[in-house]
């Protein structure tokens, strides 16, 4: 990645809707300047992602995984005004988790790029719920107990480079697992869980902070009263992630679960995997299997009813309709929930402001169309377009 030169970057500012000038100098952001100027496009930080399977047919969790691969999703991501993400992995054999993550860490060593875009590693599982429903497509071979001489491996695999675990808090070994990984820097989420209440608030008690995609990786039905959501909504030391796709939640449970959590304890991720942005079709998958991609996006198991999500193949930008327009955001809102939000949980990243790296995104959208349009985006100040 060469160094930018100076330059004038000039849309408007989706909070106020007023004109917006970023001079940039090399890689960092040297002013803001409010003004009127004619530019139509939306522009603010880049957006920042979490939770990243795979996208446009890169996949991160397959049997083998190599550099270009890392590399290529990058790219992919860029194009649709991510320049921030977590690379995810899944549960797997730990052979297998530690092979990728020496290959993340050395796609990061090789270009700078992408180790500008990588924030770090999100390792979701292998210490989830077991049954189905919770487990979601995780496979229920690999599922095991919390170790933490196995997540100590992880990180000398991955030099440092986990910063995410996501785990059901149901274990005995939970707490102090968590313990362990909050006093190695990593932060701890909850998810594909049934636990109880008294599990949730112990895992809380010892760290943890994110709920992952919460309203997502549950049973199909819960008891009305005493099931995993209710407490991780009302604890206020969690925040929440969600999809934001139009299909992981409906209008309504995505309202009520923001309601709940508040602006500042809630953020948007996409969780994309590999089939996300390739054309509408069947396919076969090594996770789950046969599957069918439809053109709104709406991921499905190829089991005859087509009412199973199969996985996420929505970008970020497809959040923004679905939080403006069905949940009532406003467009600044609905943009804070996909920069500065996660961008807490990742070294600050996502703001706008002077000595800042001039990560930003340009967009069009009209308030109706069903996504956004990335017009142009900046990585440390270079247009990746």
């Amino acid at each position: 990645m060469s160094a930018a030169s100076s330059q004038r970057i000039l849309g408007r500012d989706p909070s106020t809707g007023r004109g917006i000038a970023i001079t940039t100098e090399g890689e960092l952001i040297k002013a803001i300047d409010f003004l009127e100027h004619g530019e139509k496009q939306w522009l603010s930080a880049g957006f920042i992602d979490l939770q990243v399977n795979g996208y446009a047919g890169h996949d991160l969790n397959g049997l083998t995984l190599d550099i270009a691969t890392v590399q290529a999703l990058c790219q992919a991501m860029l194009k649709v005004g991510v320049t921030t993400f977590l690379p995810t992995l899944i549960t797997a054999p730990e052979a297998r988790l530690i092979r990728a993550l020496r290959t993340i860490r050395e796609a990061c060593a090789q270009h700078p790029e992408v180790a500008a875009m990588v924030a770090g590693i999100h390792i979701e599982g292998p210490h989830i719920a077991p049954e189905d429903g919770p487990r979601g497509a995780h496979p229920a071979a690999e599922v095991r107990p919390p170790s933490i001489a196995e997540f100590d491996r992880w990180q000398q695999a991955a030099g440092g480079l986990v910063k995410l675990v996501t785990l059901s808090p149901h274990w005995p070994e939970a707490p102090a697992y968590i313990r362990h990984l909050v006093k190695a820097g990593v932060t701890v989420s909850l998810g594909h869980t049934s636990a109880d209440a008294a599990q949730i608030a112990a895992a809380v008690d010892a760290g943890a902070t994110l709920s992952t995609h919460l309203g997502n990786g549950s049973h199909a039905t819960m008891n009305r009263r005493h099931n995993h959501l209710w407490p991780q909504l009302a604890d206020d030391r969690l925040t929440a992630m969600f999809i934001a796709d139009g299909h992981h939640l409906t209008p309504a449970q995505l309202k009520a679960m923001i309601r709940a959590k508040g602006l500042e304890r809630s953020l948007v991720v996409s969780d994309t995997v590999t089939l996300g942005g390739l054309p509408a079709g069947k396919y076969q998958t090594p996770i789950g299997g046969k599957v069918e991609l439809r053109s709104d996006g709406f991921l499905a198991l190829d089991d005859g009813t087509g009412n199973y999500l199969a996985g996420a193949a929505l970008p970020m930008t497809a959040a923004i309709p679905v939080l403006v327009n069905q949940v009532g955001l406003t467009l600044g809102q609905a943009v804070a929930l996909m920069t500065s939000a996660p961008g807490r949980f990742v070294g600050c990243r996502g703001v706008l402001a002077v000595g800042q790296p001039a990560d930003l995104v340009a967009f069009d959208w009209d308030g109706s169309a069903v996504r956004p349009e990335v017009a142009d985006v900046w990585l440390r100040g270079e247009s990746a377009r």
